[in-house]
């Protein structure tokens, strides 16, 4: 069978137009561009891929504005023509058009959804100099901006469901939250307690020399004792468990969501926020404090084992300065800070799960996002509790 021959381009007002036909008499696709539109008919497949390629080359030729992608009129679309497609947008982004894709029956659209993904331009296109520096920063802030409409929009529907849930308590999943808080708490114990007692350890060794200095042996017990009840247990314990459970909450729901997992859920009449995303809330709520009184404690631990071995104050001392000057009111501090530090961990990972594209390597991003954005709110709230307990006292 003879390859598809491209018919010379016609332009007939705004309308530019490419036919591609096999053989003699049926038309295997056709692309036209009207105005802003450009409309794809027919099927699509990759052995056409490269006519379709310069068909398309020819429809883009623009800079700067708007296209719009009409598949309404598509029969067959494979996944070596998406990925075609994709490449389009991408070199259309880095010529600052902006594209969208329309239309389409169930399978267009599942295959759209497929290897549907944020649409960057080629790092080597982008502008250099000056106008490139500018050109990302306003990228970047149109990201950061959309992502923080996202997480409101979320949090709203997050609200919205918590007063649902609140009128009809039976429809939350009750029975993930004992599993989920096994598996984010008590698997979590072994790696969180270390950490925290090497962090007791290491603060009380960085004070021993200024200390001995003054000889202020028995203040070492003040440091540790309030350093970790106030600030480094919760925030510690907020970290490891945001590496480690943030994440894969992120993943999970992630891959529910490119699979289209979601959308089952939906179809079957459960809510994918009240299923799903308040059990892991509920879990992070029960677990994270708990590993925050745990973690204080070793923390402590450890400081004792080493004002006893480098500064010669035994237990008992220890134990009755920690008793002077700290007070019922730094380990609550400490607890509403993990209360708090939970819930940002479960919102943005659930938030970036939801919002997550383009399959494998869409999860991965979004997985990441998840803890570097976590890290960065973690810090935030630490800042404000601090500052607004600090001023209490």
């Amino acid at each position: 069978m003879a390859p598809p021959s491209a018919l010379p381009s016609e332009r007939f007002g705004p309308a530019l137009v490419s036919r591609h036909r096999r053989g003699k008499h049926a038309e295997t696709f056709s692309i036209e561009r009207v105005g802003s539109r450009i409309r794809l008919r027919g099927e699509l497949r990759t052995r056409d891929a490269d006519a379709i390629w310069r068909a398309l080359d020819r429809a883009t030729a623009i800079r700067d504005g708007e296209l719009t992608f009409d598949l309404s009129g598509v029969r067959l679309l494979d996944g070596g023509v998406m990925t075609l497609l994709t490449r389009v947008r991408g070199d259309l982004a880095a010529r600052n058009v902006k594209s969208t894709l329309e239309g389409g029956d169930e399978r267009v659209i599942e295959i759209v959804r497929l290897y549907e993904e944020p649409v960057l331009p080629t790092r080597a296109e982008r502008p250099r100099g000056p106008r490139g520096f500018v050109v990302d920063i306003g990228r970047t802030t149109e990201t950061v901006l959309g992502e923080l409409k996202s997480a409101g929009t979320f949090v709203g529907s997050l609200s919205a469901e918590a007063l649902t849930s609140l009128r009809r308590p039976w429809s939350v999943n009750w029975r993930e939250v004992a599993p989920l808080s096994e598996r984010m708490g008590a698997d979590a114990v072994p790696i969180i307690l270390l950490i925290n007692f090497m962090v007791g350890i290491i603060t009380a060794l960085n004070s021993v020399s200024q200390l001995r200095m003054y000889g202020a042996n028995i203040f070492v017990a003040d440091i540790v004792s309030l350093g970790m009840t106030r600030e480094l247990a919760p925030l510690i314990t907020a970290i490891v468990v945001c590496g480690r459970s943030g994440a894969a909450i992120a993943a999970e729901l992630g891959s529910m969501r490119v699979s289209e997992e979601l959308d089952a859920l939906q179809v079957m009449g459960l809510s994918p926020v009240r299923y799903l995303v308040f059990p892991r809330l509920m879990a992070l709520v029960i677990v994270v404090p708990m590993l925050t009184i745990a973690s204080a404690a070793v923390g402590i631990v450890g400081g004792a084992l080493v004002a006893k071995a480098q500064l010669d104050v035994g237990y008992a001392s220890f134990v009755h300065e920690m008793q002077t000057i700290a007070k019922p009111w730094d380990m609550v501090s400490g607890l509403i800070k993990s209360v708090a530090y939970a819930l940002t961990i479960g919102i943005i990972a659930c938030q970036q799960g939801f919002a997550a594209s383009g399959g494998a390597s869409g999860v991965g991003r979004r997985a990441t996002s998840t803890v570097v954005a976590t890290l960065f709110a973690l810090m935030i709230l630490n800042s404000g509790f601090t500052w607004i307990f600090r001023s209490m006292d």
